[in-house]
């Protein structure tokens, strides 16, 4: 069993996620910003990261950025959801040490599909 945690400003899309996640074995903490994040995981590493790219306080991407400063953090991958097919987002994104991105809306398949490509067996 991997832990994840799934950040995102919507309850509804942690939720969403969350429930995937459980549903696939895993063990899943949510924050509601990059903020927030960083708190509960400076207690508490994890497995994988899962982030939305808009959030107030710290976005998706200065979150994967921070995280990779982190000695525990620079190798955990970091999935980033958004909206934005924005080549500029993503280009910020793989700059600042993003694994992988995932475009919203996606279906329960391709969450799982990305979480098993990325995450240490």
């Amino acid at each position: 069993m991997k832990t994840i945690i799934t950040v995102d400003d919507a309850s509804t899309m942690r939720k969403m996620v969350g429930f995937t996640l459980k549903s696939a074995g895993h063990e899943v903490l949510e924050a509601a910003d990059g903020v927030e994040a960083i708190n509960k995981l400076k207690q508490r590493p994890v497995d994988l990261v899962i982030t939305d790219v808009n959030m107030p306080n710290m976005d998706g991407i200065e979150l994967t950025r921070q995280l990779r400063a982190l000695p525990n953090f620079r190798a955990t991958p970091i999935i980033l959801l958004t909206t934005e097919s924005d080549p500029n987002k993503k280009s910020q994104g793989k700059a600042a040490g993003a694994t992988g991105w995932i475009v919203k809306p996606f279906n329960q398949d391709q969450l799982l599909a990305i979480v098993a490509k990325v995450l240490p067996n």
